[in-house]
């Protein structure tokens, strides 16, 4: 055998020998799988469900708060079980709301559910749990309608009229002629000024409810919605100047209509955890109609470009006038605040999705890479989905009005 000959053969050998080795230590280790963003979308769920719903009951736990269950959780639940399909769950945490947190008089839900001093469990009314929390209403109803067309049974359809019907009558107040959406079933009494969390607001739902509820104007809704979120952008409030960026709440006079800051020191003007929702809200509202007046309000909110073009981050919490109130990250603030970049900087929003929440999952475990936090992990899942348009109008050709 020559030289050469000698020498290639050598070089097989290690080859083969490398190759060897290279497949005994791949069994050791879990080869990492790269997931479609609807099979990484699965994975979450499937952890959330064995993390956050209580084995048997189906209640949505908040760990991070004593393990209390609100209204917005079980919502949450419902929209994720029937975008993804999964009606086994969703028929259990619909049930579960229905038996402990419907109230009796209105059909709508209070808003906080846990364990009371005696040790048993029920609404917290010391806490101010037995209100409602107009936001869950309208994803509770917006989720029994998609169930209804995803899985064709009216009984879901007869459920949400009564919720539809009900929060009109309950949660919606007529000020100046014109509807706007209060942020519980007490504004309706209040004296002077309500309460409104302008992350509440749902256009995207108000239009399919308008199908259903032809006996309300709740196109009109829409409009107001998209009024106050206009105005709340470019008023001062309680600040020198605005940042335009949307408020965890205001209050709205109930003669005149005008918004302000509100009087009470726990509803801050802020941009935080109840804020960072709208512009998700908003961005839904666009990718589905494609509304000229959400790409209008979400273009305003410029500031979040310049944040992270100067930062390469975003903190959690701005005052109204753009200065931060918190200096820590949550992936919850990166998946409400992705609906803005998609629409207006789309090229920052592919950083962030890359950078703050796709880089959040492991395909090694199928997880997120540290558990999240209730709120986090909702924000974070529902972030991915939009950007990735995995959250279909699930009820599009429902025409459906409610039977006389």
């Amino acid at each position: 055998m020559s030289q050469k000959t000698w020498g290639i053969t050598l070089l097989v050998l290690a080859f083969i020998v490398l190759g060897f080795v290279a497949y005994k230590n791949s069994s050791k280790r879990q080869v990492p799988i790269i997931f479609s963003p609807r099979g990484e979308l699965l994975a979450l769920w499937e952890e959330y469900k064995k993390e956050y719903l209580e084995p048997g009951t189906f209640r949505v736990l908040d760990k991070q708060k004593d393990f209390v269950t609100t209204s917005e959780g079980q919502s949450y639940a419902m929209l994720r079980a029937v975008w993804l399909g999964d009606k086994e769950t969703f028929d259990n945490v619909w049930q579960w709301t229905k038996d402990n947190m419907r109230r009796s008089d209105n059909q709508l839900f209070s808003w906080l559910f846990g364990r009371l001093p005696d040790g048993t469990y029920g609404i917290l009314k010391d806490q101010g749990g037995l209100n409602t929390a107009t936001d869950a209403d309208v994803d509770i109803a917006l989720a029994l309608v998609f169930a209804s067309s995803r899985w064709n049974e009216d009984e879901y359809l007869g459920d949400a009229y009564v919720i539809i019907d009900k929060i009109w009558d309950e949660e919606v107040v007529t000020i100046g002629g014109k509807p706007y959406l209060a942020a519980n079933n007490l504004e309706k009494g209040a004296p002077t000024n309500i309460v409104i969390n302008p992350s509440y607001f749902a256009p995207y739902a108000y239009r399919l409810f308008s199908h259903l509820d032809p006996d309300h104007p709740w196109m009109q809704l829409v409009d107001t919605s998209y009024d106050v979120i206009d105005r709340s952008l470019d008023s001062n409030l309680n600040t020198s100047s605005s940042a335009g960026i949307p408020p965890d709440w205001i209050f709205m006079n109930k003669r005149t209509g005008a918004i302000s800051a509100p009087q009470n020191k726990d509803l801050t003007t802020n941009m935080s955890f109840d804020a960072l929702r709208m512009p998700w809200r908003i961005a839904l509202d666009w990718q589905w109609y494609k509304e000229p007046r959400a790409e209008k309000v979400l273009t305003k909110m410029k500031f979040l470009s310049d944040e992270w073009n100067n930062n390469s981050l975003l903190f959690t919490n701005y005052t109204h006038d753009g200065e931060p109130a918190l200096r820590n990250q949550s992936a919850a603030f990166y998946g409400g605040t992705i609906g803005y970049f998609m629409v207006a900087d789309p090229d920052a929003g592919k950083m962030i999705y890359d950078n703050k929440l796709q880089i959040l999952f492991n395909p090694d475990t199928n997880n997120w890479k540290v558990k999240l936090g209730y709120y986090d992990d909702n924000w974070a899942w529902f972030g991915i989905a939009l950007y990735n348009d995995l959250l279909p109008n699930l009820a599009e050709q429902i025409t459906k009005p409610r039977p006389q």
